[in-house]
């Protein structure tokens, strides 16, 4: 999980392959689903509007299936070159004070759902070898009542280290720089992509 170079994509694959075999660090499993949070989690909750119609939900969706809006110079998802399915392991990687960290997660679930409203989902929880444990759920939403299509991330979260625990104002301030940059990176894919 900390390391003081950066792991190379051996390092990765095996790292990925050992933590698929472990459980969830947390019991709520699927809690994002309909923003439940447990007791004793920090919840983070960041939208924005992506624009409107039919044309901006399905480019808004392609974005999320694609991973799109991990796109940001700090974090780098290691991942299959697939979309989400449930299941699948992932791991993030970050340097941190002239170190590395690594930090694996699993998908929980994927949703497509047009009832309420449509919206694309998945989320993923973390596994033993992450600094925080928690779930984490991505999901695009289009409301035909106004015709607006909004990217919505939703978290709950606490320390699952000492070292997360000792650095807390500095793990909660890249948590919050992550929400904005997801923001961010998903306008620009929707962007792109509608142009």
């Amino acid at each position: 999980m900390y390391h003081f170079r950066k792991p190379d994509p051996a390092q990765i694959a095996d790292f990925i392959k050992v933590q698929s075999q472990q459980d969830f660090t947390y019991s709520q499993v699927e809690a994002t689903r309909d923003q439940s949070p447990p007791a004793g989690f920090r919840v983070d909750h960041n939208r924005i509007r992506l624009g409107q119609g039919a044309a901006v939900y399905e480019q808004a969706k392609q974005a999320l299936a694609d991973w799109q809006h991990y796109r940001f110079d700090w974090l780098h998802l290691q991942r299959p070159d697939a979309p989400p399915v449930a299941g699948q392991t992932v791991a993030a990687l970050a340097q941190v004070f002239g170190f590395w960290v690594l930090n694996a997660c699993r998908v929980v679930y994927v949703l497509e759902e047009s009832e309420p409203f449509p919206r694309f989902a998945f989320a993923y929880g973390t596994l033993p070898a992450h600094a925080e444990c928690g779930e984490e759920r991505f999901q695009v939403e289009w409301h035909p009542d106004d015709d607006s299509v909004w990217y919505d991330l939703y978290a709950f979260s606490r320390p699952n280290t000492l070292l997360a625990k000792i650095a807390f104002p500095y793990v909660r301030s890249k948590q919050k720089q992550f929400a904005r940059e997801s923001l961010r990176a998903m306008q620009r894919a929707v962007a792109k992509n509608t142009n």
